[in-house]
Parts: structure tokens; sequence; C-alpha cells
């Protein structure tokens, strides 16, 4: 059916909808006025559920090693892979209450130990696989294990993870998809995959609850200190059956089952439990993304998204602003990648304006008549994820959309801005013993404290939604006293500057005036005195348009190497972690403020 039709049409799009309750201490929040429906008892029903009633419908795919086709896994192919490999971890007899870790990069068969683990009540961990591959120094990689305490590690490739794994000195068994036999003591998968089940299995199963713990998903902000996330299957479950609520059409019948090309990583809740539970909660397919938004890896990512036209899209911005110049250059490849699409959904970082309007602008070029439904969420890894949904048209970026059934947005007054707070079925019940760390996330009130400001986009109209207003711990003080507002100074300064630069760190704490520090796009890199007159324009313009200084940056200086993710300074999820940038770049925080440097633009 035509776009407009679709978002306009009640039985396939949640209409916007919302609850406001004011507090005596100034304070307010936000609820849904729609009770959440039955959810799932665990992930594992799903599987279930799709093994018998569509048992020859695709599941997961992956490109082949010479990467010409894709090995496909059916519901019932997973399934029967699922219980198998439960069936061969029973045998081993794990000590309990230790969870699988997994090192590896989105695959198939790291699908199925995940998965394997979860169905008979042991939780599983996934590990972004920089920690092992892209660094000689495995103290991180180490401190996280050791966190864990896993009874079983699991990585697809003994000569690949062997050595980090060995420097770590664990002592657990470890399971491999390949090379399992150039490790001492390696088990390899195809063993566990053909294991013969039980009824162990079932009766493993059926004692999952909904308090079972899924998942640990391990999450350090900028301090470098891990913490594991307790993801409970209600938690997973319940999430999901919120975003069905806000989007129909993921049950409406007759049924069409989703389809993802995603690249996405498991071990951060965008990828492994937004996007990979929407397809197994929907009975839908995905395709696993060898690609990245990166130089020589988005072109993968564009051939994948051509070939299997998707039905729904999801991406971090950098991955849509690196798509971008292959769909505006290629119409054909636009139509391809956009054929099928029913939304386009941005998270994890926001959308610049430019980026918004150039996706529209290619949408209106290759489907006429179809705008490009374009939206978000807002959630984060303790709420497994999903607080709240953008389930309707919007205007632009920014709104993030209102609260899900089952949630609680409240707003406190903090330093000038709104903290939001969240209560509700998908908050964690804390860390993997971290006491002391669940006690702080917590206020007196039993509000997970996430650290994010949040306004509304209408005062008078709570259902128009809520804007994401920054991290409250993001923002600083200049030293005349003035706070300077991160968040949404950063998406004006880059939308500003496209196409030349692709991201970039607001610095200035406790100085006279704001100043940028510039990560240049592949185009801005090529031309760097487009890139650089493009800056003074910028800088000149907000300064003769009379910006205060928290808004008014005076100087910029272009990084010579792009953001470091074993650093911490860029994610998996492609976005920028603004402290830590900062941290680890002092040096050039200090030449940004030196005004005898010439390389600093003014």
């Amino acid at each position: 059916m035509p776009l407009i039709d679709f978002l306009a049409d009640p039985t396939q799009v949640a209409p916007p909808r919302t609850v406001r309750i004011d507090f005596d201490d100034g304070s307010f929040s936000l609820r849904s006025p729609v009770a959440l429906r039955p959810y799932a008892r665990c992930v594992g029903e799903w599987i279930e559920r799709w093994a018998r009633e569509t048992p020859d419908a695709l599941a997961l795919a992956e490109r082949t090693a010479d990467g010409s086709d894709w090995r496909r896994l059916t519901y019932g192919e997973l399934r029967r892979d699922i219980g198998r490999v439960a069936q061969a971890l029973l045998d081993m007899q794990l000590p309990t209450g230790r969870p699988i870790a997994i090192l590896s990069d989105n695959a198939i068969d790291h699908a199925v130990m995940m998965l394997a683990a979860m169905h008979i009540g042991r939780a599983a961990c996934s590990l972004s696989s920089a920690y092992s591959r892209l660094t000689q120094d495995h103290r991180r990689l180490r401190g996280m294990l050791q966190l864990l305490g896993p009874a079983l590690i699991y990585a697809s490739d003994a000569k690949v993870y062997g050595p980090a794994i060995a420097a770590c000195d664990l002592g657990v068994p470890c399971v491999f998809s390949a090379h399992a036999g150039d490790r001492p003591g390696g088990i390899d998968f195809a063993a566990l995959r053909a294991t013969a089940e039980t009824p162990a299995v079932q009766a493993a199963f059926e004692a999952v609850t909904p308090e079972t713990h899924a998942k640990y998903l391990l999450t350090s902000g900028s301090t470098g200190h891990p913490k594991a996330v307790i993801n409970t299957h209600r938690m997973l479950c319940a999430n999901q059956q919120m975003m069905a609520q806000a989007w129909p059409f993921l049950q409406a019948q007759p049924h069409e089952p989703p389809v993802l090309v995603d690249w996405l990583p498991w071990s951060h809740t965008f990828g492994g439990n937004h996007n990979l539970n929407l397809v197994l909660a929907n009975g839908g397919a995905l395709y696993i993304d060898e690609g990245r938004p990166a130089p020589g890896l988005v072109e993968k990512t564009a051939r994948n998204l051509r070939e299997v036209q998707p039905t729904l899209w999801f991406n971090v911005p950098r991955g849509f602003d690196m798509l971008l110049p292959l769909m505006e250059a290629d119409a054909a490849l636009a139509a391809d990648i956009l054929a099928r699409l029913r939304l386009a959904f941005y998270a994890a970082a926001a959308l610049s304006p430019s980026t918004w309007q150039r996706l529209q602008a290619v949408a209106e070029r290759v489907r006429p008549g179809r705008p490009l439904w374009l939206t978000t969420s807002w959630g984060c890894t303790e709420t497994a994820p999903a607080i709240t949904s953008a389930h309707w048209q919007l205007d632009g970026a920014g709104c993030v959309g209102n609260p899900l059934p089952g949630m609680e947005v409240r707003f406190v007054p903090n330093g000038g801005k709104l903290e939001m707070r969240i209560k509700g079925v998908a908050v964690t019940p804390g860390y993997r013993d971290q006491p002391r760390e669940t006690a702080a996330a917590f206020d007196a009130e039993g509000y997970y404290r996430i650290g994010d400001a949040g306004r509304l986009v209408d005062d008078q109209r709570p259902e128009r939604g809520i804007v994401f207003d920054g991290r409250v711990a993001e923002d600083f003080k200049l030293g005349s006293g003035t706070w300077v507002s991160v968040g949404p100074l950063r998406i004006e300064l880059v939308s500003q500057l496209a196409p030349w630069v692709q991201d970039l760190v607001i610095a200035g704490h406790d100085r006279e005036a704001v100043g940028l520090l510039v990560f240049a796009s592949p185009q801005g890199a090529a031309e760097p005195d487009k890139l650089a007159e493009a800056l003074r324009t910028v800088l000149r313009r907000r300064r003769d348009e009379g910006l205060g200084s928290a808004r008014c940056p005076v100087c910029a200086l272009v990084l010579d190497a792009p953001p470091h993710a074993d650093s911490g300074e860029i994610t998996d999820k492609g976005y920028i972690n603004q402290r830590a940038v900062l941290a680890r770049r002092a040096e050039a925080v200090a030449r940004l403020f030196d005004e005898g440097d010439a390389a600093v633009i003014r």
C-alpha cells in the first residue's frame, strides 16, 4: 500500500498518545495510556513457535566464504541446531550461574550458540570482537572476562581469536567454528551441532522463567570500568511486545515477516536485542551484513541491501551518511535499496537535519509520491532497549517519540535541563555482582537514572513527543559559568558542515569559549582547503549572527587521525564518545586553544 496510507492506518501503526502526570517537586512523567498485552515467557518461545508454524521460512542468512552466495538457515533448521548445541552444553555439565562468552562478530554459529544457551536457562554475553582482533594489549578483554567468569568461551576461528583467549588464561573450555585443532583442548563447534537432542533440553527450556538471566551486555561508558548489565527474558520479550503494539503491521494479517539486512553488532543492545529479537519475535529473516559504515566496507552493505531489498532498514546516522553518496550517485542502486522498504530507522546517535533531507530527496527521486518514513526510538542497554517510539510521521529529526506501553519516563529538573529517569517492565534489575553500581543507578523512588536529558516538543500537547536534549554528563560550563549543551550544538554544526565533516567533538570546559575537534569526512580529507573554508564560514556566520558564547565556537582543529575504536573513541555502532576523545586527545585540546598554533582555524 502507499506509504502515506500505511502511516494513517491505525491497524498498521499506532496513533501517538500519552498521559502526563505532574508532581509537587516540579517534575512530571509521561506514560502510555495503553496497557501492555501478554508477552512470551522467554526468547525460546519465539523459536519454538516459528519452527512449528513456519519451519521452512528463512530465519538467518550470511555470506558464504567466497562471498558469492548466502548460507541460509530456516526456522526448522535453527530450532534443530539450537536443540543439539543446547544438549551438548548440558552434557558438558558446566558450572551453574556462569555465562557463555562469545567473542566473535555476528554470524549464524554465533546466533546458534547464544540462543542455545538462552534456551536452557544459561545467560550468554557477546563481546565486541575488537577487543580480541584489533589490539595486542588484551588487558581490557581480560578484565571483561574476569568480570563475567564464563563457564565456556566461543569464538569463530581459533587462529584469529586463540591468541587473545590464551592471553586471558581463564582455563575454561573453548569452542571454535574453525581451526579448533590449532588450540590445545579446542572443541569443534561442528561436534556440538552433531549432538543428538534428548528430553533434557525440553525440561531445561520449561524451567526458564521471565526472571531468568538471558544475556549480559557489557557497558563501560567513558570510565573504562565495565559493568555487566543483566537482561532477563522478561525484559527482552516485553520489549518486543511493546514494539509490536507501536507497529501493529509486524503482526498484521496477512502476515508480512520483516526482512532485515543488518550489520549492527550483537554485543550491543541495538543490534543484539532490538533488531535480532524483532526478527525472531515476528518470524522474519535477518541477512547478516558483513559490511560496516567504513571506507571499503560500506560498499558491501550497499551490495547486500540491493540484493536482498529489505522491508525495514535499521542503522546509525554514520551508516546512512556513508551510504548516501553511493545512493545519490547511482539512482538504480537507490531504487533497489528502497524498493520494498516500509521504514528507515536510526538510533544510537542523533540524525543531522542534512542527512534527513538528503535521504528524503533520494526517496523522492527514485520512488516519487512515496516519501520515506524516517523514524527513531530512544533507549539503552539497561532497558533492552526501547523506552520510546516515534511511531508516527515526523517533520524532521529530533523527536524520539513517546513512552511505549509498560514504560514511564520522569522528567526531573537538573542544571537547567530536564533529566529523564525510567521505570517499567523492561528495566534491568541491575548489574551482575555489582551491588554498589546497581544502587547508584537508581534513585530513591526506583527510577533508573539513564543520564539523558529531554524536553517536550510541545508543552501543551505531550502526545507530540519527546526531544532528546543531550547527555547530562557531556554538558559543561565555560569559565564564565555559561552551560554548553553539547548534544544539540554538535548536531547543528555537523549539519551545517556537511558534506566536509564526518563528526566533531565540542571542547571548552572551564575556558572562555567553545572550540571544535573535527573528524573530516572522506570528501573533506580529499579536499582540505574546502574543508578549512567551510569551517571558517560557519565560525564567522555564527559570530555574525550574534549567537551566545555557548553556541558560537571560535576555533576548530582538524584531527589527523580518525576516531580510534579500540580506545573507546568510537563504538561498534559508529558514534563518537565525546568524553573519551577529549581525554585521549588532551594535547589536541591544548593546541585548539593555543592562539599561536597555525593549524587552528579561526
